[in-house]
């Protein structure tokens, strides 16, 4: 995050395995690795190339099924890192279609399974997807539909990590922050880039407010990101609010020209969000109407 506190995204886990309990992570299978092209000048002018779509998932399916598990996994666990509040659950637990084309995920008051957290006895629930071993890609557009959940200690997020994190690390593996949303800034979301010397309150981001006092959660909106090499550019409904290049860092290492993984999150609570209060009510919701990552 741009104006969270020390390094928090450190903590990415495989299926049933807590962060705080995972010293290393394994090494992330590279699935795609896709780069843009542009078509040959020619003396007449050609024809504006097609994007390729490299990766889509609409949500389609019953009402109540999980996530494709051909696309995704499902992560589990709580972050120490973040002190977040929630436990991420396994299956379609705090995931799962609502039978209209949407995935929600949904962040519960409850704990029925006696989840332990960094705190204890974990609080609430909720859901963590990611692509890693499945999909990555380098460069194109990297889009989603999403509505976002309200209330003070809410924090969603659609983003993405470097595929050799497991090799590197964090922050060296580098994060591209595609939207992120605090609960306390409700007509607000923030792009950000994390690297080496650029990480956690240090990121290099900029941030979006919607006019007239508008709620994000009030309805569905698009994020994305146009990334090629040496370049990402971020934008919400089609506006463009920020581009970065290697100009933005001062003469430190640029880590976006190689393949990331997707990450879907609703986190409770946290150093930059701050915790829920008596004024916030569950169960809140993620509702995601489609990922799609195009090439070209």
């Amino acid at each position: 995050m741009r104006v969270r506190s020390p390094p928090t995204r450190s903590d990415v886990m495989t299926v049933s395995l807590s962060w705080r309990r995972r010293a290393a992570l394994c090494a992330l299978s590279l699935v795609c690795c896709a780069t843009a092209a542009t078509a040959a000048p020619s003396a007449a002018a050609a024809p504006e190339r097609e994007a390729a779509l490299a990766f889509s998932d609409d949500f389609n399916g019953p009402a109540g099924s999980g996530v494709d598990g051909g696309k995704w996994q499902v992560e589990t666990g709580d972050n120490v890192n973040n002190h977040e509040r929630q436990y991420y659950t396994s299956g379609n637990k705090n995931a799962k279609l609502d039978g209209q084309g949407n995935l929600v995920i949904t962040a519960r008051k409850e704990n029925p399974e006696n989840y332990q957290c960094w705190y204890g006895r974990c609080e609430y629930t909720s859901s963590r997807l990611n692509t890693a071993g499945k999909f990555t890609s380098t460069y194109g557009r990297v889009e989603a539909r999403l509505k976002v959940p309200r209330g003070q200690g809410m924090w969603p997020a659609f983003w993405m990590l470097g595929a050799d994190i497991g090799n590197v690390g964090w922050p060296n593996s580098g994060e591209i922050d595609v939207m992120e949303n605090v609960g306390f800034e409700p007509n607000t979301v923030h792009g950000t880039l994390h690297g080496p010397g650029y990480s956690g309150s240090g990121g290099i981001g900029a941030a979006y407010s919607l006019p007239g006092g508008e709620a994000f959660a009030d309805k569905f909106h698009t994020f994305a990101v146009d990334w090629s090499p040496d370049k990402v550019t971020w934008s919400v409904d089609g506006h463009v609010y920020q581009t970065r290049t290697p100009a933005d860092l001062g003469g430190k290492q640029w880590v976006f020209n190689k393949p990331f993984f997707l990450i879907l999150n609703l986190a409770v609570g946290g150093y930059w969000p701050g915790d829920p209060d008596g004024s916030t009510t569950f169960p809140q919701t993620l509702t995601v109407d489609y990922v799609r990552v195009t090439n070209g």
